[in-house]
């Protein structure tokens, strides 16, 4: 028994065959975990996940506003944004019209040149400066041109009543799809602002300081499509009640049956 004390090493005497295994083990480069720990680069995996950048984590939510194809053309869906500016009457003028299609690329973009004298560019919200309506395109022709490129269109928009009475246009009401007065983004009956609904139902922010109508435009054409089928059976139930309702005869008058008076 003490004579085994004495001689530890011999007790735990490695296997001639392990040792041998081991050595293999070496040769493919397979090392000890401590081995490991000691040279690891910075560049293995757990390194790249540990110094990963908050852009690559998955948690930042997509800009809506960014358009997803580049197809350009004149779809079914149109989305307006009109900027104004301040005439000599003391009142707004169309300064600039912008027109973008379902996927949010844009089919018209000008400035407007007022039939009066403009005496406020309103620059700080609308964008709009002296250089850019020197050469406009005159009210006449714009009205004209965007007329022709809604006609027979869906038409979405924030407020749209007030572009329409900027541009002297109408549209019939069965076409127009008006973020402001859709009953899913009213608080308590009433409606609210373009840009909180853009940040609350989009998660983007538009609108800080400068407005730009090709964001806008777009803005309201995605809380558009968000809403799309539930908006589009809201329309068809308010046509449908109002073709019933001119369907309806109106009742005849029935005249009250009096008795002669005795002579």
């Amino acid at each position: 028994m003490a004579g085994q004390l004495k001689n530890p090493k011999k007790q735990f005497q490695l296997n001639p065959n392990w040792a041998q295994l081991r050595e293999q083990l070496k040769s493919y480069g397979f090392r000890k975990p401590s081995e490991a720990s000691e040279t690891e680069t910075p560049n293995s995996i757990l390194g790249k996940r540990k110094n990963r950048s908050s852009d690559d984590s998955g948690d930042a939510r997509p800009n809506l506003l960014i358009p997803t194809s580049s197809d350009s053309s004149v779809t079914d869906v149109i989305a307006m944004d009109c900027e104004m500016v301040g005439v000599s009457s003391n009142k707004s003028a169309l300064g600039r019209v912008t027109l973008v299609n379902k996927w949010g690329n844009v089919i018209y973009d000008e400035f407007v040149r007022p039939v009066e004298r403009v005496v406020d560019f309103r620059t700080k919200i609308s964008g709009i400066r002296p250089q850019h309506l020197k050469k406009a395109k005159d009210f006449r022709i714009v009205q004209t041109e965007v007329a022709e490129l809604i006609k027979g269109r869906i038409l979405v928009g924030h407020a749209l009543r007030n572009d329409f009475k900027a541009l002297l246009l109408n549209h019939p009401k069965q076409d127009i799809r008006d973020t402001s007065e859709f009953q899913h983004f009213l608080r308590e009956g009433r409606s609210r602002a373009l840009r909180h609904l853009a940040t609350e139902v989009l998660g983007v922010e538009i609108q800080n300081g400068e407005h730009c109508p090709i964001e806008d435009a777009r803005a309201a054409m995605m809380l558009y499509l968000k809403r799309r089928k539930e908006w589009e059976k809201s329309v068809k139930d308010f046509v449908r009640l109002k073709e019933k309702q001119k369907k309806r005869k109106p009742k005849k008058k029935t005249g009250v049956l009096r008795r002669p008076a005795s002579e």
